[in-house]
């Protein structure tokens, strides 16, 4: 059974930081493309990161210079480090594994306000 299970969410001042995972089992991670996803209230869920099973990653505009996604290998495990955050960047996070199949998991809210 595949399961993605994002952890590192809260509430946090503007400019604060925070450290989300998602930690997956199940699957050969070292193999898949891992991308973190984010929903705010009446939006649709937009693209903020990505990592191949290579290393390469890319960044949505909004987020480039701020955030940072990273993977371990040896942990099925990857990060988005969220620095200089704002009201904006409020939404539900959530991680997903693509490879021949996607993954999604369940989502974890960060909210940024004072």
């Amino acid at each position: 059974q595949v399961q993605l299970v994002e952890s590192g969410g809260g509430l946090v001042q503007p400019g604060g930081s925070l450290r989300l995972s998602c930690a997956a089992s199940g699957i050969n991670f070292s193999l898949y493309a891992m991308r973190w996803y984010r929903q705010a209230p009446g939006n649709e869920r937009e693209l903020v990161a990505s990592i191949t099973r290579g290393g390469t990653t890319n960044y949505a505009d909004s987020v480039k210079g701020r955030f940072t996604i990273s993977r371990d290998n040896a942990k099925n495990t990857v990060y988005l480090q969220m620095n200089n955050l704002k009201p904006e960047d409020t939404a539900v996070y959530y991680c997903n594994a693509q490879l021949l199949s996607l993954y999604w998991g369940q989502g974890t809210q960060v909210t940024v306000s004072s």
